[in-house]
């Protein structure tokens, strides 16, 4: 007799389901570090977004600045070299004028040459920028 009881106790409890127990941490109130990345900072248009975007486009300028910088200095002394040294400006190569073979065949390769060069550092900021964006 004292056997049935038992096992009746024992069959009820497999038909019930099991019951919950709510976990919770002790810390309930303590502060969470709020994770955020830099590309959602750029698209709020918060000020921290704002002082990325403005990093690469301060690099990307100072690029074009010293690109622009080059030719000039390049191309635009090309001038006051023949005005001061004016027997260069009378020299003929392959019945070519100097200065004329200076300011159209190394005039273009430099102008491409720049480009070349402007457009690899350009990316290669742009890149940097992205790895930043996907590091955070």
């Amino acid at each position: 007799m004292t056997r049935e009881p038992a096992q009746r106790h024992t069959a009820s409890r497999a038909t019930e389901p099991p019951t919950r127990v709510t976990v919770t941490s002790p810390r309930t109130v303590a502060a969470r570090a709020r994770q955020v990345s830099i590309a959602s900072e750029i698209d709020a248009q918060s000020r921290l977004g704002e002082v990325y975007v403005d990093s690469l486009m301060r690099s990307q300028l100072r690029l074009a600045l010293a690109v622009v910088a080059a030719l000039v200095l390049t191309l635009g002394l090309v001038p006051l070299v023949l005005h001061l040294v004016p027997a260069w400006g009378r020299v003929v190569v392959l019945g070519i004028p100097v200065p004329w073979v200076i300011l159209t065949v190394v005039a273009f390769v430099e102008i491409v040459a720049l480009g070349v060069f402007y457009v690899r550092r350009a990316e290669r900021n742009e890149a940097a920028f992205s790895d930043l964006l996907d590091t955070r």
